[in-house]
Parts: structure tokens; sequence; C-alpha cells
């Protein structure tokens, strides 16, 4: 049997980098995917793939600021499919890199809305969601930087500290109603988003700034998701897994 055979999970931010390595295992672990994304070019290109290797999901657009559309994708994932078991919160954004001076007040509003709110909609209504399908499990994906701070990404900083407590504070309250709820602190990872708007040496400065002296790619985010959304880790919430080659160590 299949790690999450019969399951019905909501990916956000599922059309490129970490939110589609884990659409793609989930799936290939017979999960039952809703796909959100902004992008929907992005997203129903990963919607093919899956159905391709011969799995179901389906692709829902969505702005995850706003609370609207988190809701409506929890009414479309229950109209599909009948139920919600699992839900990773990965749609997010990096933002400018500016000191907190000057740091522009829009920018501080479109990254708190997404990576910090966004998080907050999402559990908001995926919970009453799983609770009603017999309880299951929610991954928010936070940073290093959800620990830890660095220079020029004050509201980035800021958002994914947010996510790591309100993962802790909703992780409590639902500890006794078969809901465990975690969150995993990515260190720099090989996606679109990096390599395609990085230089080489500055891709290489990264990749210095982690013991193992490399990037982690997407799919090693998407395995500890699935060890994490599984029942092999029925013990395990409230907690914040760092996957980042030893970044928090030094």
């Amino acid at each position: 049997m299949k790690t999450l055979e019969n399951k019905v999970a909501i990916i956000t931010g599922a059309g490129s980098g970490i939110g589609r390595s884990i659409a793609l295992l989930y799936s290939s672990e017979g999960a039952k995917i809703v796909l959100t994304d902004i992008n929907e070019q992005n997203g129903n290109a990963v919607l093919n793939e899956i159905k391709a290797k011969g799995g179901e999901a389906i692709f829902v657009k969505t702005d995850s600021s706003k609370p609207a559309d988190n809701e409506r994708v929890v009414e479309e994932t229950m109209k599909k499919f009948g139920a919600l078991h699992i839900s990773v919160n990965n749609a997010g954004v990096g933002g400018p890199l500016m000191f907190t001076g000057d740091y522009p007040i829009e920018a501080w509003d479109k990254v708190i809305s997404i990576n910090l709110s966004g998080v907050f909609y999402g559990m908001r209504y995926q919970i009453p969601a799983i609770l009603k399908s017999g309880g299951g499990s929610i991954v928010n994906i936070a940073s290093i930087m959800g620990k830890v701070g660095t220079k020029g990404s004050p509201a980035y900083v800021a958002a994914k500290h947010g996510v790591v407590g309100l993962t802790e504070a909703a992780a409590v309250e639902y500890a006794d109603q078969k809901i465990r709820i975690n969150s995993i602190g990515p260190g720099f990872i090989s996606t679109p988003l990096l390599t395609n708007t990085l230089d080489e040496a500055t891709i290489n400065v990264l990749k210095g700034l982690h013991p193992m002296g490399r990037l982690g790619t997407s799919e090693e985010i998407a395995e500890l998701a699935l060890w994490l959304n599984s029942d092999k880790a029925s013990f395990v919430t409230g907690s914040y897994y760092n996957a980042d080659g030893g970044y928090l160590a030094q």
C-alpha cells in the first residue's frame, strides 16, 4: 500500500519549485491532489504531469493572500473528493532586498499577506474540513529564516518566524482532535525562483553558507514533507524541522 493511499491533499504554490515536487511525490504515493497557484500556466502544467502518470488531481487558480480564495479551494476540494486529510501551505514570495529603514511599505504588506496571512487563511478553512474528514496532517513551509535573521529581508524573516509560531499555536489547539501540524525550514533551495534570478557568483556564495557546500533540492524538502504528512510521523506535532545542509548548526 502506498504511503498516502486514499488521502486527499491540498498543495499551495504547487506550480513550481518545492510545491511542484511535493505534489508529484504525494501523487506517486497515492494521494488525490488539489493544486493551487496564482500562475495558471504553471499549475496546469503540473496537473498534466500528474495525470500523465496516472494520478488524480485538480487545479484551482488561487491568490493565497485572499481569504475568499482559500475558502474556495477547500470548497472545491470537498466538492470533488468529498474529504480533506492533508495540506501543505507552501506558497510564498521573497520580496525586495532592502534594510528595514528603507523597506517599501507596499512590499512589506505583500510579503506578510502571502507568506504569513496566506498560511493562516489556508489553515482557517482547511482545519474544519480536516476535522469533518476524521483528522489529518498539515505541513507549513517556513524557512531557516523562521529561526534566525538575515540582512535585507525584514518582511520575509518576520513572516517566516510568524509561520513557525502560528504552527506551534495551532498544533497545540488541535493535538487532541487528530490533526497534526508541523513546519519545515528549508535552507537555500535550487529552484527556478533562485537560479533564474541570481548570477553564478551569488549562487556560489549561497552554497558556501551551508556546511554541505551546496544548495538543497526541492525533492529533498518533499521527502521530509511526505514523512511529516504520513502516519509514520504519528507522534510528531508542533515541531519545526530544518532541512538546510547544516546552516543553522553553525
